[in-house]
């Protein structure tokens, strides 16, 4: 993989990650961009100990362009983008609507005694798979996944070295259902300036059992699910995929590597190549589950940077809200109120759903007619 930096036109950074070595990658940005936006507020919840950001100019965010003004795909036909060479493989930039950033103007005024207030102290970065605009995950070759998971290892290293970064997150969004604001197949890092919510509950947790019995509480629960079987759609030499026995969403599994590593640079040679094809055989199991494509969150759980990195175990939240071929699961009352989920398909009978999955043609008169809601 060969690894070029460059800078935008607004003194952001780009990262060409490419597969071949012969890759030009001098092209100039010729946009003439505003200074990128000053780092957002973080405002802090005495109530819940929990940190919130306020990022008011995400409100001008690019909102569902047309394909022909897609930000994301490379520049070319006099159409300057975020990206500009004419092609490309994998490619890293500096989110244009930051959540998180380093480029602090001041220190915000106190608001009260209980509700200390500082800069939103972090960074946020697009992560673009393909330069092809009407691709998706799922459509990428296992080569081009190695590729992914070689960037996001190169960008948790880099963003785990910055002043002040406690936690890094890679994930992605997939669907309008999500909430998602650019139809190019594509992912985002958040480098966090504290370890999130719930990371620091998953923590406490793994404290308590390895206090309790010297173990790993991930690779304890990884190793009980392989054993009872019922809930594995898929697994390999280095990956069990499973579906979690309190699953809280309809359709959420869990891609874990065999070996209790902290993070994605962790990953050997071995585990990166086993990776791509599970997740790929994954996330098509979810487009053929209803014959629609699957709107999906994909979340990567990576050990805090500094803080008890012993108690971590990387894997992937994989989830959808999409509990039927006509239905989609809301965050109602007691999911948004409370915190307390309540799923609407048996954990077992999703996995089952999705092992049948495997095989070619939708499913959705079996989903309908065999325990998910239709």
């Amino acid at each position: 993989m060969r690894r070029t930096r460059i800078e935008l036109a607004d003194g952001r950074e780009l990262i060409y990650f490419d597969e071949r070595d012969g890759a030009v990658r001098d092209q100039p940005d010729r946009r003439a961009l505003p200074p990128p936006p000053h780092a957002s507020q973080l405002r802090y919840d005495p109530l819940t100990d929990e940190w919130v950001a306020v990022a008011v100019h995400r409100q001008t965010r690019t909102f569902l362009p047309p394909a022909d003004q897609c930000p994301l795909c490379p520049s070319r036909d006099g159409r300057l983008s975020e990206i500009p060479a004419p092609d490309y493989d994998v490619a890293v930039f500096e989110n244009r609507f930051p959540a998180l950033s380093q480029r602090v103007a001041a220190e915000p005024a106190r608001i009260t005694p209980f509700t200390p207030v500082r800069p939103g102290h972090g960074r946020c970065e697009v992560v673009c798979f393909t330069d092809d605009h009407h691709a998706s995950f799922a459509s990428l070759t296992p080569r081009r996944v190695r590729t992914v998971l070689d960037a996001l290892a190169d960008r948790t290293t880099a963003l785990s070295e910055l002043p002040g970064v406690e936690q890094v997150f890679p994930f992605e969004n997939r669907g309008v259902e999500i909430g998602v604001t650019l139809h190019h197949p594509h992912g985002q890092i958040y480098a966090y300036p504290f370890v999130t919510p719930r990371t620091r509950a998953m923590l406490a947790a793994a404290r308590r059992h390895a206090e309790r019995t010297g173990a790993n509480l991930y690779a304890d629960v990884l190793a009980a699910e392989r054993a009872a079987g019922d809930r594995v759609v898929a697994s390999n030499a280095h990956w069990t995929a499973y579906v979690p026995a309190a699953a809280r969403w309809p359709f959420e599994v869990h891609v874990a590597p065999h070996r209790a590593v902290p993070d994605i640079p962790a990953l050997d040679d071995a585990e990166r190549d086993a990776f791509g094809p599970l997740y790929l055989d994954l996330l098509r199991r979810f487009d053929r589950l209803f014959d629609l494509p699957m709107p999906y969150i994909a979340a990567w759980y990576q050990a805090p940077v500094h803080a008890e990195r012993d108690l971590g175990h990387l894997h992937l939240q994989l989830f959808s809200i999409r509990r039927a071929g006509d239905k989609l699961k809301y965050l109602a009352g007691s999911e948004s109120a409370m915190g307390v989920f309540i799923n609407d398909i048996a954990p077992e009978r999703a996995a089952e759903l999705l092992r049948a999955a495997g095989t070619e043609g939708p499913l959705v008169n079996a989903a309908r007619t065999a325990g998910a809601p239709g």
